[in-house]
Formats: C-alpha cells, sequence, structure tokens
C-alpha cells in the first residue's frame, strides 16, 4: 500500500513528533481544500507536471497547507528544502541562506526557500529576494496570513504568483479526521455530535485539527465524550481574527454592508463574530453611529438616537448584558429606510467650500451692530421669516459671488419623502418671490 504519511514519530534526538507533522502529505494529491490551484489543469497541477515552478507567495489562515505545499515543491523539484521564519531571522542569515544557494546552483542543485510569515520583513529585506528570484538561484515560497497587496513590496509581487489557499472546510476536516483515525489505528472517543463541534472549534485550521485530535487519542478510553464532556476537555479556539489587520477591516466591512443591504440576520452574525473574536464594542457602536448619519440620514431621524441610546445602554450594562443593546441597534439600522443623501450633500458641501475659498455671507443676512456696518449695507432688505404667511421667505443665502447650490436631494423612501414635500414647495415659493438666482 502507498504510504501517505511518514509513520515515524520519534525525531533523531528521540522526541517524539507532533502528530501533525507525521501527518503532514506526501504527493500533492492528498492534499485537502486546495482543489482549485491542484485540480486537473490548475495552476499547481500544471506546474507539477511541468516540473517548473515558480516563486509563490501563499496567502492563507493558519494550518491551510502553506508549509506543506512549500515542503511538497522541494520534493517535486528535488531542490534542497530550507525553511526561515521573518519573525526570528535577519538579514545577516538570509545572505547565508543566498549564498549557500549560488553554490549548489553551480552543481545544478535548486534551492526552495520557504519564509514563513514574509510580510515581516521589512521593505529594505524583501529587496534582497530580487535578484536571487530573477537568475534562479531560488524558488522562494512565502507564506503569509495577510493581504500580501498591503504587506509586500510591489518589486517583489511582481516576480512571484500569489495564489490564496482556503481554509478547510467542515467536509475537509471530516475526511481528516478519518485519515488521523486510520493513521492512529483507532476511532476517536467521540460522538457523532461531538465530533461536529471538534471540527467547529477548529475553525479550518488542520494542524489545530489534529493537535486536538492527538489530544483525544492520548486519552486511550473507550468512552464517547459528548458535546458537554469534550467542551470541559478541551479550550475553546478563538476564532482565527486580528483587531490590528485583515480580519478586523473584512468583518466591519462585511457588517456595514450587511446593513446598507438591509438584512438584519446577516448583519448580527458578522456583529456577533466581532465580539466573539474580541473586538471593542465601542468600536463597533462608533462605527454604527456612523452609519446612522451616513446610509440612513434624515430617511429615518430616531436612526442616530436609537444608536447613541445603545452605546450609552453597553457603558451602563457592559457586556454581556450590554450586548444585547448593540444587537438592537443593528436590527433597528438594517430595517430602517437607507438614504445616503445627507452624506452626499455633506460631501458636495465640503468641495464647494473648498473651491471657492473665504467668500463672505449677503450682506442681507449679516448683522449691524454699529453705524458703519449699516452704512455699508449690513442687514439691509433682510426679511424675517417668521413674518411672513408661510414661516420661509426665499431669501438666497449663498455668497453674492455663488449661484445657488442644492446639495440635498432627499430619496423618496421613509421620513425623507416629507422632507423632500417640504424642499418641493419652499422651492415653488422662492421662484415666486424671485429670490432664486
Amino acid at each position: 500500500m502507498q504510504l501517505l504519511f511518514d509513520e515515524s514519530g520519534v525525531e533523531g534526538d528521540g522526541a517524539v513528533r507532533p502528530l501533525a507533522d507525521r501527518m503532514r502529505p506526501k504527493h500533492f494529491s492528498d492534499v485537502l481544500g486546495q482543489e482549485h490551484l491542484l485540480g486537473e489543469g490548475m495552476m499547481l497541477d500544471n506546474a507539477r507536471r511541468s516540473g517548473q515552478f515558480p516563486s509563490i507567495v501563499f496567502w492563507g489562515s493558519p494550518g491551510c497547507g502553506k508549509t506543506t505545499m512549500a515542503r511538497l515543491i522541494a520534493d517535486e523539484t528535488n531542490a534542497r528544502f530550507v525553511s526561515l521564519s521573518a519573525i526570528s531571522s535577519n538579514t545577516a542569515e538570509l545572505r547565508k541562506v543566498f549564498d549557500v544557494a549560488r553554490a549548489d546552483k553551480q552543481v545544478g542543485r535548486q534551492t526552495v526557500l520557504l519564509v514563513d510569515e514574509i510580510h515581516r520583513f521589512n521593505r529594505s529585506q524583501q529587496d534582497l529576494f530580487l535578484p536571487y528570484i530573477e537568475d534562479g538561484t531560488i524558488i522562494l515560497i512565502g507564506a503569509t496570513t495577510e493581504n500580501p497587496s498591503f504587506e509586500l513590496n510591489a518589486a517583489l509581487l511582481s516576480r512571484c504568483s500569489v495564489l490564496v489557499l482556503n481554509r478547510l472546510s467542515i467536509d475537509s476536516l471530516h475526511k481528516l479526521g478519518k485519515r488521523a483515525e486510520e493513521f492512529c489505528g483507532r476511532e476517536l472517543p467521540l460522538t457523532e455530535g461531538s465530533k461536529g463541534m471538534l471540527m467547529i472549534m477548529a475553525d479550518g485550521d488542520a494542524r489545530y485539527f489534529i493537535g486536538l485530535c492527538e489530544e483525544l487519542f492520548k486519552l486511550n478510553s473507550d468512552e464517547q465524550l459528548d458535546e458537554e464532556s469534550l467542551q470541559l476537555l478541551l479550550r475553546s479556539h478563538m476564532p482565527v481574527y486580528d483587531k490590528s489587520r485583515d480580519g478586523h477591516y473584512n468583518l466591519i466591512s462585511a457588517l456595514h454592508k450587511s446593513l446598507r443591504g438591509s438584512d438584519p440576520d446577516a448583519a448580527l452574525y458578522w456583529m456577533a463574530r466581532m465580539l466573539d473574536g474580541g473586538e471593542d464594542p465601542f468600536y463597533i457602536l462608533r462605527r454604527l453611529v456612523r452609519f446612522a448619519s451616513e446610509d440612513i440620514g434624515l430617511a429615518d431621524p430616531q436612526a442616530l438616537p436609537q444608536t447613541i441610546a445603545a452605546r450609552e445602554a453597553f457603558h451602563f450594562l457592559g457586556s454581556p448584558e450590554g450586548d444585547l443593546a448593540i444587537a438592537q441597534a443593528v436590527v433597528y439600522l438594517a430595517t430602517a429606510p437607507k438614504s445616503n443623501a445627507v452624506y452626499m450633500a455633506h460631501k458636495g458641501a465640503v468641495r464647494d467650500a473648498k473651491l471657492n475659498g473665504s467668500l463672505m455671507p449677503p450682506k442681507h443676512i449679516l448683522n449691524a451692530p454699529t453705524a458703519l456696518m449699516k452704512e455699508q449695507g449690513y442687514k439691509e432688505g433682510y426679511i424675517y421669516d417668521h413674518d411672513t404667511p408661510e414661516g420661509f421667505s426665499g431669501q438666497d443665502y449663498f455668497p453674492e459671488e455663488m449661484e445657488r447650490k442644492e446639495y440635498y436631494h432627499p430619496v423618496e423612501r421613509g421620513f425623507e419623502r416629507e422632507v423632500s414635500k417640504r424642499l418641493t414647495w419652499w422651492s415653488k415659493i422662492r421662484e415666486q418671490r424671485n429670490y432664486k438666482k
């Protein structure tokens, strides 16, 4: 029978290697969850068949197979495999690797250099790779959990293929669990329900999942654990979420888009994901307050007070009781009528304010506390709106050097429908009184 994994569990010094390392696939065909790269006719399948691999940046979450794929590329090309971490390596170590790789190249042997967390290298360090990639001294395999377009030099990216690796699906983790049972010659001591929970706890991370399986195999018990017993036994795996990086911005974007799309269920899900990942609740609340003005505005004037009230409630109650106030605000905003009319009006006004400089207000709306100001025409011709039958004079309040502008265009939704009626009525009065420029 063909061996898929390395069965030896003992290092040269007698230490037992982790199960995840012993189970590392020996062939591309055994890699799970990356069919979009390894399937027939896909990029890595074509490279494997030709024996020509480019330098690559693997972008993916922890435990999705970045290191495994790099090792397999080295095996396929009969290259020397070197692994470094950008967290602990320095420029001097890089230069030593390049010197050895250049010597190997002269005798016809290629080097595959895996750099884990490559985004941790600074710009100057990233530039060091360029000549060695170009002349074929190394095949660089960069591994990163961060968006390469933000973290890596454009020059380095242009010389590499950026490949996105998927988090392992529940189905892939199920297959991996079966492999672990076959490899260890015993079944996991879990009920079907707790097996499902174990996969959820792994959160798409194959390495972490196999680590959990290894802990369970060590129990050496035939008794099956149910969900409650499993929770007590294993520590909870925090969701993959970095508050300062892509996870932070991706999830808040998902929440914002779900609110704008009037989907309260999706919005609640992304809110829960952020809170579960350790996000600052006040950051979420600040974004909700912003959303109330940016995407709802006067279509529902209560949206802003609702979000501010949620902030006050959370400040008073704290978590977890105050989480419900955030959820209430999320549902309110998602189900409210939407309008960005105020947002667009503000942008237009800011643009003209910058464009036109320091224009004075028209003299008729300026007070005239001195005789000189009265002589200059200050306040002359001003009409007190309350003295008109309609409570509206229709006068022009823009600078005399500017044409009258219309920035605010309310939508025919929610309360703005009523605002639109008022503006239309006032516009007719303004035209009748010939105040429009």
